[in-house]
């Protein structure tokens, strides 16, 4: 079972790579001994793209998405003059 593959191997042999990928899971590619990219099968990425999603209370709950909103009182708004033509 072999799940690391340099980049030359997997660019000349993609069908074996491909076919590794879908019966023995994640493929790992290397480049000059380092790990650089892994192809996965496409039922398994949707499943990591669907719980990398924050809900919308998690982003809620977040500071990221926090900010300080200048709202002035009532009756206090300016309102743009309108214009003649």
């Amino acid at each position: 079972m072999k799940n690391t593959w340099p980049v030359q191997d997997a660019k000349a042999r993609f069908s074996e790579f491909l076919n590794s990928c879908m019966s023995e899971g994640p493929q790992v590619v290397t480049r000059r001994g380092a790990e650089e990219a892994v192809l996965v099968p496409i039922g398994e990425w949707r499943k990591l793209k669907a719980s990398n999603k924050p809900t919308l209370k998690a982003l809620l709950l977040t500071d990221d998405f926090k900010a300080e909103l200048s709202i002035p009182r009532r009756g206090q708004a300016s309102r743009r003059k309108s214009v003649s033509f």
